[in-house]
């Protein structure tokens, strides 16, 4: 019989496969992230890296770098989730890459529990401040 953290690992790793497929709908050609927030085992949001809605489809300037209007994953299904009757508290972040310092002070603002992550951001910062307020972080590496 299956047990409980087995079941819950499974679940992780899906969440996280269908984080990666949301990622493919970002138009950025440096990073593509994708975020899903589920709580009690149903998906309340998703969201993708990417330009403001109704503005040209172009994260990277000239020299290859985002742009600092590109919205963060995780920001846009926060902000997604803000326009429905759904609430974040105790939820599920799944999220292709590591949130950044400024995404984390969204997460534990939203009062997520729990953030999930397949790659490490470079600035290991936001992981450090969630874990200091009491969000459980964990990585899944999948490819």
């Amino acid at each position: 019989m299956e047990s409980q953290k087995e079941k819950q690992l499974k679940f992780d790793i899906s969440y996280m496969k269908m984080a990666h497929i949301w990622a493919d709908n970002s138009h950025c050609i440096r990073k593509k992230v994708g975020a899903l927030i589920v709580k009690n085992d149903v998906l309340i949001s998703d969201g993708f890296n990417g330009t403001l809605s109704g503005t040209p489809n172009c994260c990277e300037d000239d020299s290859g770098e985002t742009k600092w209007d590109v919205i963060h994953a995780e920001e846009n299904a926060i902000l997604k989730l803000a326009r429905t009757n759904n609430s974040s508290d105790g939820a599920t972040l799944y999220i292709t890459l590591s949130p950044c310092r400024n995404c984390s002070k969204l997460i534990l603002s939203a009062r997520i529990k729990r953030v999930v992550f397949n790659k490490s951001h470079s600035d290991s910062s936001g992981l450090d401040f969630l874990r200091s307020n009491g969000v459980i972080v964990d990585q899944i590496k999948i490819t």
